[in-house]
This record gives structure tokens, sequence and C-alpha cells, in this order.
């Protein structure tokens, strides 16, 4: 059972509280050094119990409901995206959460849920569109698959203890031969390198993976059946596009805040810039991305938190999340003037976080084929959300 609303009250202060009292005092650091101390800060995460938001109680998390879980998120983007994305990768790789047999999960979440195992996900290749177009394989040899291929840009491959890893166990079966596979970091034939430093989202590593004849245990084969590996991705990124969209959310929110204090405080002329008719233009524009989002997000999370699929729902609001913070964090830049471009003020690192949420679970081009796909196979629009209550 999902937490009550006075218990949640509770705990969601003091994550509140640890995001802008002990978190913020490390995103200069980060910022500098492009490095986050990870070691340090999952055992500050786990006396939140952050690491098992969504971990059902019986495997020792808090259960939280998608709608009790994205203001933690939110909140995060607020302050500094790779912080953000330290917790977004873990809590997202929920195929072994959706999928798993009963032993995977009793033997992995209750240490996922602690923050002893952190996971990663691994879908994108260097030389391979997303999904089919994958080119990493698995042949099974006795209690074994050997894995062979590459993935990029995978987040938490430094600190993760394990990889779900999407390949093709019988390429000729085409989408029906793709399988998940999870990982041990210390199996024979990994390595992984760092990806070039980012625009934004600093010192969240994001690494290059090679597996060269890597021995992978038969059982660690997600849900023990190959073949529903295409189901098992495309499920979880729905989820986790909900996810980037309330990220998207949080940093275009806080460049709204950020904005309407300096037009306030900022004087030329003799009055502040807040009674300029452009300004006003600006700050409108925000306000009304903001607001669509909101409550697109609010659809989404209703129908994840119901059990029903939400794939075209879920492009659109990353889509749609992604360009209105790029848009936000534009024109928070342009209230601020020339000193916004500058790291004397957070606007600046708001405007770089932004930008990696328009690459995030899909660039906007798979999103659109997502969202035109569903409804060219059937899908509808629905009733009026007026016509529902």
């Amino acid at each position: 059972m999902p937490m009550d609303r006075v218990e949640y009250g509770q705990w969601f202060e003091g994550v509140r509280s640890f995001v802008w009292d002990t978190l913020s005092r490390y995103v200069e650091d980060i910022e500098r050094t492009e490095r986050a101390p990870v070691r340090e800060l999952i055992p500050l995460f786990a006396r939140h119990r952050l690491w098992g938001c969504l971990v059902p109680e019986d495997y020792g998390g808090l259960g939280l409901t998608v709608a009790q879980y994205v203001p933690v998120l939110i909140e995060l983007s607020k302050l500094h995206a790779g912080l953000r994305g330290f917790l977004h990768a873990h809590n997202s790789t929920s195929v072994l959460l959706k999928w798993g047999t009963e032993e995977q999960k009793r033997c992995y979440l209750p240490g996922v849920a602690a923050g002893e195992i952190q996971l990663a996900f691994a879908l994108t290749e260097p030389n391979a569109g997303t999904g089919v177009d994958i080119k990493t394989t698995a042949r099974r040899e006795g209690e074994h698959y050997v894995l062979n291929g590459q993935k990029h840009l995978i987040s938490n491959c430094d600190v993760a203890d394990y990889i779900t890893v999407v390949c093709y166990t019988d390429r000729s079966k085409g989408r029906d031969g793709i399988s998940v596979l999870l990982l041990p970091k210390d199996a024979p034939g990994f390595a992984w390198q760092p990806n070039r430093p980012t625009m934004g989202c600093k010192g969240f590593t994001h690494g290059r993976l090679t597996f060269t004849d890597c021995r992978v245990p038969c059982e660690n084969l997600i849900g023990g059946v190959e073949g529903r590996g295409i189901v098992h991705a495309l499920t979880s990124l729905e989820e986790s596009r909900v996810f980037i969209a309330s990220t998207s959310l949080g940093t275009a929110e806080r460049a709204f805040e950020l904005s309407l204090q300096y037009a306030k405080k900022r004087v030329t002329f003799g009055k502040p810039i807040a009674e300029r008719e452009g300004v006003r233009g600006y700050l409108a524009e925000m306000a009304i991305d903001i607001h669509a989002l909101r409550n697109m997000l609010a659809d989404a999370i209703d129908k994840i938190d119901r059990g029903l699929p939400v794939p075209a729902e879920a492009a659109m609001c990353k889509l749609f999340g992604a360009e209105a913070v790029c848009r936000v964090t534009e024109r928070a830049l342009l209230v601020h003037g020339g000193v916004g471009y500058t790291s004397a003020f957070p606007i600046e690192q708001l405007y770089r976080d932004a930008r990696i949420n328009l690459l995030e679970e899909g660039t906007p081009t798979i999103q659109k084929t997502v969202i035109a796909r569903t409804f060219l196979d059937g899908a509808t629009l629905g009733p009026y959300p007026w016509e529902q209550a």
C-alpha cells in the first residue's frame, strides 16, 4: 500500500530539506570539477530511502505511486540535473521490477531499495538506432549467455553493480528475438570507459560499454524467458519518459521562479524590468508552457497509477516537456540578460541542464514516431477530461 497523505507529507518534507540543505552544498564543486562524490552521496540518499521509492514494501522499498515519486524528481531538477540523473537512472531501471521473476526480485530488490545495489540500463548503441536496430547479441552456451557488442551514453555505469542489457538472443526472430540480461559489473569480458564531458548534467557519468565474449549466467535472463526484451524495454521507457517530463517541469519551474524574482528586483531607467512589456511577454510565455506541461503530466501519471498503458501520452509528455523547458530556460536567460550567461546566476546551469532532456529516453523524432504509430494503430484521444468528472 502507498503511504497515506500524512506520512507521505512528512517524508517528502524531509526529502525537500535534504535537497536544499544538504545536496545544494555539492553543486558548486560538481560544476567546477565535473565530478560528483557518488560513493559519499549513496548513503545520504539511502537515509531518506530514495533508492527504493518505487520498490514495493514487500521487497524493502517505499512502494510509492508514480504521483508520489514525481515530486522528488521535480525537486531535484530544480537544484541540479546531475543529482537528479543519479537517482533517476537507478529508479528508472524498472525492467527488473516489472518483469523479473519472483526469484530475481527477492534476490536483488532489497539491495536495490537499500542502495547497496546500484543499477543501470543499457539500450543505446554507438552504431545503431534504438530498439530492433541494436547490434548487441548474446548466444547461449550451457549455463551462460555469451554477450558481444557495445552500448554508449549509458548512465550510472560507473557505480552500477548490475546493468540491464538489451540484446538479441535470436536475431532470426526480429523483434521477438530481443531479450534483457542482468549483467554483473564484474563479469569477465566487460569493460567501460567514460564518454566525453557533457554540456550540462555535470558529475553524472555516461559511459561506453564493451562486451567481448562476456559471460552472463542464464539465471540472469530477465523474466526467465527469451524474446520478451522489446516489450520489457518499451513499457519501461513509457514510465521513464514521464519521469523525464517531470524533470523538465522542475527545471522550468525553477527558471520561472528565479526570473520572476529577478524581474522585480532589476531596475533600469528608474523602474523594475517587470514593468517592461517585453519582459512580461517572456514571463507569460514561460507560465503557459509550465501550466500546459503540468496538466499533460497529471493525465499521464494518473493513467500509469491506474495501470493503463501510456505509449502516446508518455511520448507527448516527454517531447513537449523537453521543448518547453528549452523555451523556458531560453526566456529566463533573456530576462536575466548578460548576467544570466555567467555562473554567478543559476540560470546558466539550468539552461545547460535542460538540453539533456531533449535526448534522454529518445530524441524528438523517436517520440513523434511513437505518437504517430500509436494513433495509426487505432488509439484515440479519448473523451474530454471534463466529461469524465
